[in-house]
């Protein structure tokens, strides 16, 4: 047996690592789901967050802009924007998207009711609320 490896020795380290990484999955996973519900901002959850959830869905701005880190990267990470700049600016700049100048890369004229500028407002408060340890790197600038 000095340099022989047997079939028993090979199904005994499947197996032992098969154990080895399945315990490390379960940990690991176990670790994830204690750490949510501190990281995760879900006692902020309102019905104007939810609105503005779906106001970002349906206007599909995860097409132009990242949050958190998922979406597009034509337009700025919004992750931050509301720590940035504020609710009232937020809306400001949105309402004041024109409707067309020729050769400019811009942001749709969606015109939102000013009910769904709020809730809109209120997602990206959420968002930027998120413990997300940093990720993305959100710098202006």
């Amino acid at each position: 047996m000095s340099g022989t490896f047997t079939k028993s020795m090979a199904r005994n380290i499947f197996y032992g690592g098969t154990v080895f990484f399945f315990l490390l999955f379960l940990a690991l996973s176990f670790d994830t789901n204690s750490a949510l519900p501190a990281r995760d901002n879900r006692a902020n959850l309102t019905p104007a967050v939810e609105a503005g959830k779906k106001i970002w869905e349906t206007r599909n701005c995860i097409g132009c802009h990242t949050l958190l880190g998922e979406g597009a990267y034509f337009a700025p990470e919004l992750g931050n924007v509301y720590t940035r700049r504020g609710g009232d600016f937020i809306k400001a700049w949105i309402k004041s998207q024109p409707t067309g100048a020729p050769g400019r890369r811009q942001m749709p004229q969606f015109n939102l009711t000013d009910k769904e500028l709020d809730d809109l407002v209120a997602f990206l408060k959420y968002a930027s609320e998120i413990n997300s340890a940093k990720w993305p790197p959100n710098v202006e600038g």
